[in-house]
């Protein structure tokens, strides 16, 4: 969808942020792993939503709703992206 080297990973100490352009007002998902309990941060609108992870594999079901962030970002409908 985008070119990878526009996606950056910045580490805080309660999440680590996947971000695109390296710009911490598009951010893509979060990680929380800190925990027993791990956690996947989705945005729509700029609103966070955490999802439990029973498996680190389980971030895939999420495929679509990161894509539609990324679309979201770049202006697209999510019609005719590239993946």
């Amino acid at each position: 969808m985008v070119d990878v080297s526009r996606v950056t990973i910045r580490d805080t100490k309660s999440y680590c942020g996947i971000l695109l352009d390296d710009n911490n007002r598009k951010p893509i998902c979060r990680l929380r792993f800190n925990t027993s309990q791990k956690y996947l941060g989705v945005f729509s609108n700029k609103n966070e939503e955490r999802v439990e992870l029973d498996s680190i594999d389980d971030i895939f079901k999420y495929a679509d709703r990161v894509k539609a962030v990324i679309s979201e970002y770049e202006g697209n409908s999510g019609n005719g992206v590239q993946e």
